[in-house]
């Protein structure tokens, strides 16, 4: 199992990026995935997630609104397209395999979701 994260960078505020989390070793669509957020100093945090089952959505309440997670099962990828970007959105971005994935992501604990990818830096300058 792999998850493989990329597409960070540095970016202005209201700025755009997409972030990719290739799978290999399994079908993206048979689990629920998550993107999570650590910025230096803080917690890692739940940003989004989409579940396996119908495909749905949920995010954390700073992102919601900006941010719009997808899954392409042709390319096993799930997406993290984040608009209009503000500094405190900088953090280094993880995708995850298998844990819980509902309206509460922001408080999922790390240790709730059972496999990782090694995470893409997203700086937004002020």
């Amino acid at each position: 199992v792999q998850l493989q994260a990329s597409g960070g960078g540095l970016v202005q505020t209201g700025g755009s990026l997409r972030l990719s989390c290739a799978a290999s070793g399994f079908t993206v669509g048979d689990y629920a995935i998550g993107w999570f957020r650590q910025a230096p100093g803080k917690r890692r945090e739940g940003v989004s997630c989409i579940s396996s089952v119908g495909g749905d959505s949920y995010y954390s309440d700073p992102v919601k609104g900006r941010f719009t997670i997808s899954r392409d099962n042709a390319k096993n990828t799930v997406y993290l397209q984040m608009n209009s970007l503000k500094p405190e959105d900088t953090a280094v971005y993880y995708c995850a395999k298998e844990g819980p994935c509902g309206d509460t992501i922001q408080y999922i604990h790390r240790d709730e979701y059972r496999d990782w990818g090694q995470g893409t830096l997203v700086t937004v300058s002020s």
